[in-house]
């Protein structure tokens, strides 16, 4: 029994494109569908397309985390689970990875005469990221990596579940949105997304599909989605092709960086006036005058709801990827930080 995108008790969480609305097509990471079903199999038609890397797609069944590869394209039936005791189960089916790849979904398959039950609803919190491969969750499964730099890899061993950014929305208890790509640097010629031109946040904050390879571009409503927090975690990419930032702090392109910055930030103030916006980058290894540059864009702000937050070991702590127990740390102390602001900016 194919169960179709559009039924009412399946749930959705993400910037999603719902263009086609018997295939919507998941691109961000931490983008997810649940269904809570009764019978003994699931299985998930998709359709993949990627950009670069093998394509992994992850899943929770009633509590179990698993992974699968993809084909890279075309239409296909995944068996997630088979042979279970015939009673209810709770599946979540979600984007490991950033835009390296995206996928249409058509719907699940289920047993005739399962039946599909009401999840629990999404958490009233809402959070949302915008940032690069850290916040993206990139090689964060690399364990025996942990303050080294990356191995070589195919995709496998990223998964957004373990970034910073959903472990720290899950110690909140808020769902997240995560605006996040793998190379993405603020402005356009920079950074290492979408080469050798580069691609920049600036472009495609607004944007659900974003990747010029995979997609037209397609708009996101802001309306779909109020965050009650923003974090925008970005400068570190940035230093790419020049790190003009290190070496001429008060020279032109330095100054037009932090210009194009406090405009980013000051559109972000506008479409979520209630939101509290935090800046931030990460712990993995940058020159500390893109932080240094963050915090005068904040203090010439001067908004109660901006701040600037600085980790523990900010911009020193890898010089690779952050693995799990790495983010761990990032949001233990990113969530100690957004508690200190108290419950009012949930309201």
């Amino acid at each position: 029994m194919l169960v179709k995108p559009e039924h009412s008790l399946l749930q959705y969480s993400g910037r999603i494109d719902w263009t086609d609305k018997e295939a919507p097509v998941l691109v961000y990471p931490c983008s997810y569908i649940k269904m809570k079903f009764t019978g003994s199999s699931v299985a998930a038609v998709v359709e993949n397309h990627t950009s670069y890397f093998s394509s992994f797609l992850g899943y929770f069944i009633d509590g179990e985390q698993k992974c699968v590869k993809l084909a890279e394209s075309g239409r296909e039936t995944i068996v997630l689970a088979d042979g279970m005791a015939d009673k209810e189960h709770e599946l979540m089916l979600f984007k490991r990875m950033d835009s390296c790849h995206t996928f249409a979904f058509y719907g699940f398959e289920i047993d005739e005469g399962a039946r599909i039950l009401q999840l629990l609803e999404k958490p009233r919190r809402r959070i949302e990221v915008y940032g690069d491969s850290v916040s993206a969750g990139e090689v964060s499964e690399a364990v025996d990596y942990i303050g080294q730099p990356d191995p070589v890899h195919d995709g496998e061993f990223s998964n957004s579940y373990y970034s910073y950014a959903w472990m720290t929305a899950r110690k909140l208890g808020a769902e997240i949105h995560d605006i996040a790509q793998g190379g993405v640097a603020l402005l356009d010629g920079t950074g290492w997304f979408a080469g050798p031109d580069f691609v920049g946040l600036e472009r495609f904050y607004d944007k659900i599909q974003y990747y010029p390879e995979l997609t037209k571009m397609v708009n996101w409503d802001f309306q779909l989605y109020r965050p009650h927090v923003v974090l925008v975690a970005i400068g570190q990419n940035d230093a790419n092709p020049d790190n003009y930032m290190a070496k001429d702090y008060d020279g032109a392109k330095a100054v037009h960086w932090r210009k194009s910055y406090r405009a980013f930030v000051g559109r972000l103030r506008e479409l979520y006036p209630q939101a509290q916006i935090i800046l931030s980058t990460t712990i993995l290894e940058h020159h500390a005058n893109w932080d240094k540059a963050i915090g005068q864009v904040c203090e010439e702000l001067a908004d109660e709801h901006i701040h600037h937050f600085l980790y523990r070991r900010n911009g020193s702590g890898t010089p690779g990827h952050i693995r799990i127990p790495e983010a761990e740390e990032m949001a233990e102390e990113l969530t100690a930080f957004i508690e200190s602001l108290g419950d009012d900016i949930w309201e």
